[in-house]
């Protein structure tokens, strides 16, 4: 595989998405526990995150705090895109099967 390549998984594209939010200081920390993650793997792939341009940190006193740079918050916005289109597909599918279910006109 081609150096500077990530594959995005649920967690990884879960912690992009939450640092979309910035409403809220992300830390390691912080951002493991709203992804139900380790504080190693959110620290590992925003190790890898910051070295291809997606994020930044900043140290304030023992946290360091991490952003999306402007990079970082097109890739986050392309992911919560697909997700959109993957559930407004799954809720054609399921508005199909509730209306294959519903019984066809009485005959008499």
């Amino acid at each position: 595989m081609p150096k500077g390549i990530i594959i995005f998984k649920d967690k990884q594209t879960r912690i992009l998405i939450l640092l979309k939010n910035e409403s809220q200081q992300w830390n390691v920390t912080t951002l493991a526990q709203s992804a139900n993650t380790t504080y190693v793997h959110v620290h590992n792939f925003l190790s890898e995150c910051e070295s291809l341009g997606f994020t930044t940190s900043e140290k304030h006193g023992r946290l360091k705090l991490v952003k999306l740079t402007e990079r970082g918050v097109q890739l986050a916005s392309m992911i919560a895109s697909i997700y959109e289109l993957i559930e407004q597909k799954q809720e054609q599918k399921q508005e199909q099967k509730q209306e294959q279910k519903k019984p066809g006109p009485a005959q008499t």
